[in-house]
């Protein structure tokens, strides 16, 4: 359900890192864009075997989902996602950039996002009512720079948008995600999206 949509294109041939990443940034927005169904439950366990192997933060963060998501289902998750994130007013957790970088949705990062998409031939999906800064659709961006560009131009591209409109505000989504009040599933998820986002902003601060 992402909020961008995609110029049509053929993929060109990922190197396993690339395609590693491509797939934590999918997984990372069907975290968001909604409730994850049963299906996708059931394939977390299954990648967290995959992923979760290692002694690092990413490997630790993998394994904390996969036993999140082994106690749990569809049913109550729907209720914690509509609880956190879809509550009338000012929900628990709030999903969108300008509220972390502004202090209100909305506001001048959306502009600027907005301009940025455009500039790379992205628009907003017809029937989709979030914004472009919802964390689902970032990563989505981020998914089809990565398949789309793998080349030196495109890491450019890459590094450019993560830096301005995903590095500024990832932490105080992890912080908001941890202090999730009465929720089990997903304070869980901010350890993945810290430990992922930290390794992709140290890559390209090497670039």
């Amino acid at each position: 359900m992402s909020a961008v949509r995609e110029r049509v294109a053929a993929a060109p041939l990922l190197t396993d890192e690339e395609r590693a990443r491509a797939e934590h940034y999918a997984v990372l927005s069907r975290l968001f864009a909604s409730a994850p169904d049963a299906d996708f439950l059931h394939k977390l366990p299954a990648l967290a075997a995959a992923w979760g192997g290692s002694g690092n933060a990413l490997g630790q963060a993998w394994l904390m989902l996969r036993d999140a998501a082994l106690n749990t289902d569809a049913e109550q998750l729907e209720d914690e996602y509509t609880r956190l994130f879809l509550t009338i007013g000012r929900p628990d957790v709030m999903l969108f950039g300008s509220f972390y970088m502004a202090g209100f949705l909305m506001e001048g990062p959306v502009v600027e996002l907005r301009a940025d998409l455009a500039e790379l031939g992205l628009g907003r999906r017809l029937g989709v009512t979030e914004s472009e800064d919802h964390i689902a659709a970032l990563c989505d961006v981020m998914r089809h720079l990565i398949v789309t560009g793998p080349d030196a131009a495109g890491l450019g591209r890459q590094q450019l948008f993560f830096a301005r409109h995903i590095a500024p505000w990832f932490e105080a989504l992890c912080d908001a995600l941890e202090r999730a009040p009465d929720a089990r599933f997903y304070p869980r998820t901010a350890a993945l999206v810290r430990a992922f986002f930290e390794i992709e902003r140290l890559a390209f601060d090497m670039l």
